[in-house]
C-alpha cells in the first residue's frame, strides 16, 4: 500500500474529500515522524509501538574481503505491532475485532 492509496482508504471509509483525507493522512505521518525524531515513543492503541533504540559501535566483518571493519553507533526505528495488529495479520482478513 502507498501513502496515495492509504489516503483515498481514509477518504471513503471517513467520508472525506480526497485532498482533505490527504491533509489527514500527511498529518498524521508527519506528527509521528516528528515525535520519533524527538526520541519519543508512539503508542497507537491497537496497531503497535513504534521508538527509537541506540545502538552501539561494533567490530564487523566485510562480507567479500573478511576485512574487520567498525560499524558506527546509531539510532535505528522499531516497531512492534499490537496482539491485536498480530492476531489480524495471522488470520489474514485483517479486518477490525470490537
Amino acid at each position: 500500500m502507498t501513502k496515495s492509496e492509504l489516503a483515498r482508504q481514509v477518504a471513503e471509509r471517513g467520508g472525506l474529500s480526497s485532498s482533505k483525507a490527504n491533509e489527514v493522512t500527511n498529518a498524521v505521518l508527519d506528527a509521528i515522524a516528528e515525535s520519533l525524531s524527538k526520541g519519543e515513543e508512539v503508542r497507537l492503541t491497537g496497531f503497535g509501538t513504534f521508538r527509537v533504540a541506540e545502538r552501539r559501535a561494533r567490530e564487523a566483518r566485510h562480507p567479500r574481503t573478511g576485512e574487520r571493519i567498525v560499524v558506527p553507533a546509531g539510532r535505528r526505528l522499531v516497531f512492534s505491532p499490537s496482539a491485536r495488529l498480530t492476531e489480524a495479520v495471522q488470520r489474514g482478513g485483517g479486518e477490525r475485532q470490537p
